[in-house]
C-alpha cells in the first residue's frame, strides 16, 4: 500500500506528493489522491515556503544555498545582504510557530510537524552558535533588532520549540537577543521590536526591562489615531503597518506581561477593542477574487498584510461582525491569489521580490530575499485544530463578496 505524505513542492502546486512506504507485498494499482481540503491547501503551502530557508538552515548550509536577491533601490548592500539570513529565518519561523508548537492531526500532518520540528530545533542552534557557518548577525544598525523580535515572537508562540531546545542554545538565544539592546529603535513601529523582546525574557523568566515595555503602551496610546487605527510613529501613514507589526505585537505583548504583572492591566481592554474593530477593517478589505489594495510600503510582504486578521483568528479573538468560516476562506482566498504566479518562486523554491509573482521594482530601499518570508504570517491559523470551527465549520462568502452577490449585510460604524 501506499499513503499519502507532505512532501516539498516546487511550484505553486496546492497537492500533495504521494511517495512509497516499505510494505511485504507490493501492489501494482496506482493511488488516486484525494481532493485537498481547506487545511491541505495551507499545509502544501506552508511546505512550499519553508523546507529551502529550515532544512537549509538545519544543515548548517543556508548562507551557501540561500540566493540573495537585493532591491533595485537598495540603500545599503552591503548590511542588507549579512542580515538577510535573519531576516528570513527569523520571519519564516514567527509565521509556522503556532503550528510547530500544536499536537495531534492526521498521520500526514504529523509526519510533516515532527520533520519541521526537527529542522527548527537544529535550525536555532547553528543561528545563534558562533562556531556554526550560519551563525547570524544580532549586532549593529538597525536591522537585527527587526527579526531578532520576530525570532522572540516565534518562541512566545511556541513554547514547545523553546523547551526542546538544549540548554546551551537556550543561553545563546539569549545571549543573542542581549545584544539587541544596543541598538536604539526608530521612533515608529520598532519600538515594539524592542518591547517584544523583552516579553519573551518575561515569559521564560530572565530579567527584564519593564520600562521598554511600558514605553509601548504610552507612546501607542499617543498615537492612537481612532477607529481601531494607530499611527506609525507621529503621523498617519496609509499602509499595512497595523497588521504587520503594531497590532500583532501589542496583543502579544500585552498577553504575555499582563499575564506575569497586573500593573499592565489598565490597557487591555482598549487594545483588545481596537484589535478586533482592525481585524474587522481587515476583512473588508479582501475583495471577491482573494485581491486586496496595494497601498503603502512593504508590498512584497504579500498576504504577510494580514497578519492581524491572521492573528486574531488564532487567538479565538474575532469580532462578532466576522464569522470564522467567512475568515478563513478570506484567508485562503488571499493566499491562493498571492501565490498564483508562476514568477513567485525561483527555479529552487526560493521566494521572488514581488506582490505578484516577480516585480522587483516595487520593492522599498530595505528589502532582501529575506525579508519576503513575512507572507508566512497569514499561516497562523494552522496552529489550531482541525477540530476546530476555524477549521471545521461550512464555508461562508467574506464580506466584500455578501456585498457584490446582493446577499444582506449589515451596515459598519467606527468604535469611537
Amino acid at each position: 500500500m501506499k499513503k499519502l505524505i507532505l512532501a516539498s513542492l516546487m511550484a505553486c502546486a496546492l497537492s500533495y506528493q504521494a511517495t512509497a512506504q516499505k510494505t511485504k507485498k507490493k501492489k501494482e494499482t496506482a493511488i488516486e489522491v484525494p481532493a485537498l481540503t481547506t487545511r491541505e491547501i495551507w499545509l502544501a503551502h506552508l511546505d512550499q515556503l519553508s523546507r529551502p530557508v529550515l532544512q537549509s538552515l538545519a544543515n548548517d548550509s543556508l548562507k551557501i544555498k540561500m540566493p540573495v536577491e537585493l532591491s533595485v533601490h537598495i540603500d545599503n548592500k552591503a548590511s542588507r545582504s549579512q542580515v538577510a539570513y535573519l531576516e528570513a529565518f527569523g520571519r519564516l519561523l514567527c509565521g509556522i510557530a503556532p503550528w510547530l508548537n500544536a499536537e495531534g492531526g492526521n498521520p500526514a500532518e504529523v509526519e510533516l510537524r515532527d520533520t519541521y520540528r526537527q529542522w527548527a530545533v537544529k535550525a536555532v542552534a547553528n543561528a545563534v552558535n558562533p562556531q556554526a557557518k550560519d551563525y547570524m548577525k544580532f549586532e549593529g544598525a538597525g536591522q537585527p533588532l527587526v527579526d531578532a523580535a520576530f525570532l522572540a515572537l516565534a518562541f512566545v508562540r511556541s513554547p514547545w520549540l523553546w523547551e526542546h531546545l538544549d540548554t546551551a542554545t537556550q543561553q545563546n538565544v539569549v545571549n543573542s537577543f542581549v545584544k539587541t539592546r544596543e541598538i536604539k529603535p526608530g521612533f515608529s513601529n520598532w519600538i515594539l521590536f524592542s518591547g517584544m523582546i523583552e516579553a519573551f525574557f518575561c515569559k521564560y523568566g530572565y530579567s527584564w526591562d519593564i520600562l521598554r515595555v511600558e514605553y509601548c503602551y504610552r507612546q501607542f496610546e499617543q498615537w492612537y489615531l481612532g477607529d481601531g487605527i494607530y499611527g506609525d510613529g507621529e503621523k498617519f501613514h496609509f499602509d499595512y503597518y497595523n497588521s504587520y507589526v503594531i497590532q500583532p505585537f501589542l496583543v502579544n505583548i500585552h498577553q504575555v506581561v499582563s499575564a506575569k504583572n497586573p500593573s499592565f492591566n489598565w490597557a487591555g481592554k482598549k487594545i483588545m477593542e481596537r484589535a478586533q474593530r482592525y481585524a474587522h477593517i481587515q476583512e473588508k478589505l479582501v475583495n471577491p477574487d482573494g485581491t486586496f489594495p496595494a497601498i503603502g510600503r512593504s508590498l512584497v510582504y504579500r498576504g504577510g498584510a494580514f497578519h492581524h486578521l491572521a492573528d486574531m483568528a488564532l487567538v479565538h479573538n474575532l469580532p462578532k461582525e466576522i464569522s470564522v468560516a467567512q475568515t478563513r476562506e478570506a484567508l485562503t482566498a488571499i493566499l491562493k491569489k498571492t501565490t498564483e504566479s508562476k514568477s513567485t518562486f525561483d527555479e529552487k523554491g526560493w521566494l521572488k521580490i514581488g506582490f505578484y509573482g516577480a516585480q522587483p521594482e516595487i520593492a522599498d530601499s530595505y528589502i532582501t530575499t529575506g525579508s519576503l518570508y513575512l507572507c508566512s504570517f497569514i499561516l497562523l491559523p494552522l496552529g489550531l485544530p482541525e477540530t476546530d470551527e476555524f477549521w471545521s465549520s461550512s464555508p461562508q462568502p467574506w464580506t466584500s463578496q455578501r456585498i457584490w452577490q446582493g446577499l444582506p449585510v449589515p451596515p459598519d460604524h467606527a468604535i469611537d
